[in-house]
C-alpha cells in the first residue's frame, strides 16, 4: 500500500512540476523538468532488465508447476478451459474499449511525446512472417535481442516437455526455477522501489511539453479500463453463472462481496483465497474438493482482469508514442498478452511490468510501463477484484458442469 502511495505521489509531483512549466514557460522551470529525464531513463533500463529472466522463469513455474496435464481430469481440464477463454475475451475487450475512448484523449499527448513516430511507424511483419517468427532458431539469441515472444514459446515447450520428466527430475528443475522466480521477485520489489523517482521523472519532462495533454489522457486510460472491467463483469461472468452454472445473479453476487473487497485492499488474489473458499463452500454452495481445486487454480492462473488491463494498456500506449498496430500486430500482441496474463507475477504493477512482451512485439517503446505504474493503484484494485469474481463464477460453473450440486446451493437456487 504504502509502495502504491509512493508511486501516486511521485506520478503527481512530476504532473505539478510539468503543468507549473508549460503553463508559465519559466526556463528555468523548463530546465528543472528536463534535467530529470535521465533518472526516467535509468528507471526504464532496470526494468528491461528484470522483465526477460522474470517473463522466462514465471512463465515456466506456471506452466510445468501444473504437471501432466492429463492428469488433471475433467475438472482441470473443465476450469484451465474457463480461464482461457475468458482471458482471450478479456485481451480483447480491453483493447476494444480503449479505441473507442482514443477520441476522449487529447492528441497533444500523442504528438508531444514522439513526433518523429507519425511518419515513421512500427514495420510489422505479415501473418506468416509472424507465425514463422514464433519459433526462435535461437532462443538465447531472441532473449538477447528482447524477442519476448519467441523467447515465451520456447519457455512453454520447455516447460511442457518438463512436465513430462520423472517426478524426480522435474520437481528438481520446477524448485529450481522457483528459486530464481523468487529471487528475481525480490529484485522487482528492489526496482519498484525507486519507481516513485522513476515515475517521476518520466512524468515531468513528458508534460513539460505537453501540458494538460497528458493527464487528460492518462485519465480517460483509467475511465476505459474502469468501463471495461465493469462490462466484462457484467457480459461475461454473471452470464456464464446464470445460463452455465445455473445459480442467481443476486446471490452470487452477495457472496462475492467478501472476497471481493479483501482483493481490491490487498490487489492479491492470493490472499482472498479463505474468503474465497468459505463464500464458495459456504452460500455459492459448491462442493470443496471442485472449491479447493477451481480457486487455487484460479488464484495462481486465472487473470482475465489483468488481461483485459493489458490489452488496453497497450492500445493506450501505441496510440501515445504513434505506433501503428496493423492486424498482424494485433495478433500477436494480443497472443502475448494472453500467454503472459496466466503468468503475471504477484508484485505491485505486476500486469503492468508483464506488459513488456506486447510492448516489445508492436514496437512500442517500454517507457510507457513508467507512466502506466503511476496511474495503476485503482485499476489494480478493480482487476483484482475481477479476478476474485472470476474465480468463484469459475467454481460455480464447474459444479454445476460436472452434475455436483450439493445441499446448499440447491436451497440457494430455490430461494
Amino acid at each position: 500500500m504504502r509502495l502504491n502511495v509512493a508511486i501516486a505521489a511521485g506520478l503527481l509531483a512530476g504532473l505539478a512540476l510539468g503543468l507549473l512549466a508549460s503553463a508559465t514557460g519559466a526556463p528555468w522551470l523548463l530546465a528543472a523538468a528536463e534535467s530529470v529525464e535521465p533518472a526516467g531513463t535509468a528507471f526504464v533500463n532496470l526494468l528491461r532488465m528484470v522483465v526477460i529472466p522474470l517473463v522466462a522463469a514465471t512463465v515456466f513455474v506456471g506452466v510445468a508447476g501444473l504437471g501432466d496435464l492429463r492428469k488433471l481430469g475433467r475438472l482441470g481440464a473443465l476450469a484451465m478451459s474457463f480461464f482461457a477463454s475468458t482471458t482471450a475475451i478479456g485481451v480483447l475487450l480491453g483493447m476494444g474499449t480503449m479505441r473507442l475512448f482514443l477520441p476522449l484523449a487529447d492528441p497533444e499527448a500523442a504528438r508531444a511525446i514522439s513526433p518523429e513516430r507519425i511518419e515513421q511507424g512500427a514495420s510489422m511483419p505479415g501473418v506468416v512472417d509472424f507465425l514463422l517468427g514464433l519459433i526462435p532458431s535461437n532462443p538465447f539469441r531472441a532473449a538477447s535481442d528482447g524477442a519476448l515472444l519467441p523467447l515465451i514459446f520456447f519457455v512453454l515447450c520447455f516447460a511442457a516437455a518438463a512436465s513430462t520428466l520423472p517426478r524426480q527430475q522435474h520437481e528438481r528443475l520446477l524448485s529450481l526455477a522457483e528459486a530464481i522466480t523468487s529471487a528475481l521477485i525480490k529484485l522487482v520489489y528492489w526496482v519498484l522501489w525507486t519507481a516513485p523517482l522513476g515515475v517521476f521523472a518520466l512524468a515531468a519532462p513528458v508534460t513539460a511539453r505537453s501540458g494538460w495533454a497528458v493527464l487528460q489522457s492518462l485519465l480517460v486510460f483509467i475511465l476505459a479500463v474502469l468501463v471495461g472491467l465493469s462490462v466484462f463483469v457484467a457480459a461475461v461472468y454473471l452470464p456464464a453463472v446464470k445460463m452455465l452454472g445455473r445459480y442467481p445473479i443476486g446471490p452470487f453476487l452477495r457472496a462475492c462481496v467478501g472476497p471481493q473487497v479483501i482483493g481490491a485492499t490487498t490487489t492479491s488474489s492470493a490472499a482472498a483465497i479463505p474468503a474465497m473458499l468459505a463464500a464458495a463452500e459456504g452460500p455459492l454452495g459448491v462442493s470443496r474438493p471442485v472449491a479447493g481445486f477451481v480457486v487455487s487454480l484460479g488464484a495462481a492462473l486465472n487473470r482475465a482482469g489483468s488481461a483485459l488491463f493489458q490489452g488496453a494498456g497497450l492500445v493506450f500506449l501505441a496510440w501515445l508514442y504513434n505506433v501503428p498496430l496493423p492486424l498482424a500486430g494485433v495478433a500477436g500482441a494480443a497472443i502475448a498478452t494472453f500467454l503472459v496474463a496466466f503468468t503475471v507475477a504477484g508484485v505491485p504493477g505486476g500486469s503492468v511490468v508483464s506488459l513488456a512482451p506486447a510492448l516489445s512485439h508492436t514496437g512500442v517503446p517500454l517507457d510507457g510501463l513508467g507512466i502506466l505504474l503511476g496511474v495503476d493503484r485503482i485499476p489494480d484494485m478493480l482487476r483484482t477484484a475481477t479476478n476474485v469474481t472470476g474465480h468463484l463464477a469459475t467454481s460455480v460453473v464447474a459444479e454445476r458442469m460436472l452434475g455436483r450440486r450439493n445441499a446448499a446451493q440447491s436451497n440457494a437456487l430455490g430461494a
